[in-house]
């Protein structure tokens, strides 16, 4: 199942259709006049980071019988990079690689999903971290009967959530929080325990603006 704008479910025929309509295609380069969100949105006068490096996510929506989800990881609390934080599997492009090929590299180097489980979909507006990464998000349609093996250096555990709940904006909180002295506002999606926040809740806003905006 999917979720329109006001949370109720569509068929998950719908939502294929619509992911497929609505979001870029990968195979052609973001134009200079796309639209790209940032860690500031909900920040008017913050300047984003100087420098910002390629990089690519993963978010892979896992094609359960009972429901559409959406798989996260939480990375590992050893880890330099955002010790603990819920984030999609990715990381930076590296030489001339693709933002397609590093974000299914990075799949199967932090959780193990084999490529031939995944079906990318497309891309949707990049993303501006206050970390200095310009994020390419891209959906990929996982099929079931995937193993998962993870990386213990990178990460820590796995969940998934459901679709439905993820697209319900209702769901989408506007947090706040110090930072350098000054008072910073964020998305959150909380979901069982699990915080997911920062820059994966806010792309997750972004695709929902982009399917149901």
């Amino acid at each position: 199942m999917g979720a329109r704008a006001d949370g109720r479910e569509v068929l998950s025929t719908d939502l294929e259709q619509l992911l497929r309509a609505r979001l870029d295609p990968l195979h052609v380069a973001a134009p200079a006049s796309a639209r790209t969100r940032s860690d500031n949105d909900l920040n008017p006068g913050w300047d984003n980071h100087p420098e910002q490096r390629p990089a690519a996510v993963l978010a892979p929506i896992v094609k359960r019988a009972s429901g559409w989800t959406m798989l996260f990881t939480e990375r590992s609390h050893e880890t330099p990079a955002h010790p603990g934080q819920i984030s999609f599997p990715g990381g930076r492009v590296a030489g001339d690689e693709s933002a397609l090929d590093t974000a299914l590299r990075e799949t199967f180097e932090e959780v193990g999903i084999e490529r031939r489980f995944i079906e990318p979909i497309g891309a949707w507006d990049r993303y501006d971290t206050i970390t200095g990464f310009r994020v390419t998000p891209i959906v990929g349609l996982v099929e079931p009967g995937f193993s998962l093996t993870l990386d213990p250096r990178e990460v820590a555990s796995v969940f998934e959530a459901p679709l439905d709940f993820l697209m319900n904006p209702a769901n989408h909180e506007v947090r706040e929080a110090q930072w350098q002295g000054r008072t910073r506002y964020y998305y959150a999606i909380p979901y069982e325990g699990h915080n997911i926040w920062g820059a994966t809740a806010g792309m997750i806003r972004g695709l929902w603006e982009r399917l149901y905006g």
